[in-house]
């Protein structure tokens, strides 16, 4: 059964089997079937030959659509064009326009907060200004670069930290453990920003070395107990500032607040046994004390009745000695269980503590016989 061939040939003669395609009416015309669509046109009739890879990707191209007649490919893909104005014109520089503008807007306006100040600079290196809280104007950016700082926050910085030891020599040689706060704010913003490489160590640094001295002036004692702390936190603080104003570093301090005095964390049960012993030689001393102020207002007390009655003695001697005399034996008798009497006719014993029992007793009987 004869078939047609697909590329132009017909299936019973096998003669076009080779080439893909067949000639009209014996080789010589155009080909009758379709052409292969692999190979590229503007050949020469009757003459073929293999497609290559290079045709293939040659005939789907940008180039190949173009040549078939096609719309026009870029950077959008095959028929792809940019939207144009009412005009022609091409709406990029529209575009362009209105995102410089923005960015004009929004990088040349800044909003500076109450409290706060901002630094200027040129391209990011050179100073060109300090701009004041409100709404500040400047020039784009990266023309102009524009840093914020807040200027009225007190800051703290905790020397030496947490868990590290920081051993400071008191005036009497002895080692103590202090630890401390240093309170500080921005007072003059261009100069804590170029004056000093570092102004926080330059702080630090030079509070270590005003405490030190602090200390040095101090006793173990009243560093220990805190009799000397308030001193020693206002003596830091003076000299701190007036190092820091020397530098023109444009940090004021507000105030520095000692945390803790502990002894070296190597002889510390040491110490305490010592503030143990140094406790109870308090106790003691303060109970001899009161022991004193006792006896002293006892005499005190005695001399002055004593003065009283030599007074009275003066007045009237013989009555002030009998007085005197019966006030003695009335304390000497009362503390006493027997009493001889040396007279006739009187019993020489008195069984004074017998006649005080039944006399005591007597009452009671005397009731039950009622």
């Amino acid at each position: 059964m004869a078939g047609k061939n697909p590329w132009g040939g017909s299936g019973d003669d096998g003669s076009s089997g080779d080439d893909g395609a067949g000639s009209n009416g014996g080789g010589g015309g155009e080909s009758s079937g379709p052409r292969n669509p692999w190979l590229p046109g503007g050949g020469e009739p009757g003459k073929r030959r293999s497609a290559s890879i290079e045709d293939i990707f040659k005939s789907r191209g940008p180039e190949g659509p173009r040549r078939a007649g096609g719309g026009g490919g870029g950077a959008g893909g095959p028929g792809f064009r940019f939207p144009e104005r009412p005009d022609g014109k091409s709406w990029v520089p529209v575009i362009l326009g209105g995102v410089a503008l923005v960015w004009v807007g929004v990088t040349s306006f800044h909003f500076i907060q109450p409290g706060e100040q901002a630094v200027v600079t040129w391209l990011g290196g050179k100073y060109s200004g300090t701009l004041d809280s409100g709404l500040q104007p400047t020039l784009p950016w990266p023309i102009q670069m524009v840093e914020k700082e807040n200027v009225t926050q007190v800051r703290l910085e905790e020397v030496p930290g947490t868990k590290t030891e920081k051993l400071i020599l008191t005036g009497d040689q002895n080692l103590v453990d202090l630890s401390y706060l240093i309170r500080w704010n921005i007072s003059d913003l261009t100069l804590f920003k170029y004056q000093l490489n570092d102004p926080r160590n330059a702080l630090l640094e030079i509070g270590e070395a005003a405490m030190r001295a602090a200390v040095a002036r101090q006793d173990l004692d009243s560093v220990l107990t805190g009799a000397g702390r308030a001193e020693i936190e206002q003596d830091v603080r003076t000299a701190m500032q007036a190092r820091l104003d020397a530098y023109r570093s444009g940090i004021s301090v507000q105030g520095i607040e000692i945390n803790k005095v502990d002894p070296p964390s190597r002889v510390e049960e040491a110490f305490k046994d010592v503030s143990s012993a140094q406790q109870d030689a308090d106790a003691n001393i303060n109970r001899a004390r009161a022991v004193a102020q006792q006896v002293l207002a006892r005499a005190q007390g005695d001399a002055s009745e004593f003065n009283d009655i030599y007074e009275e003695y003066k007045l009237a001697p013989e009555v002030t000695r009998r007085r005197l005399y019966y006030e003695t034996m009335e304390q000497i008798l009362a503390k006493t269980d027997k009493t001889i009497v040396e007279s006739g006719n009187v019993t020489p014993y008195l069984p004074l503590p017998e006649l005080k029992r039944r006399a005591q007793e007597a009452p009671p009987s005397s009731q039950q016989g009622q």
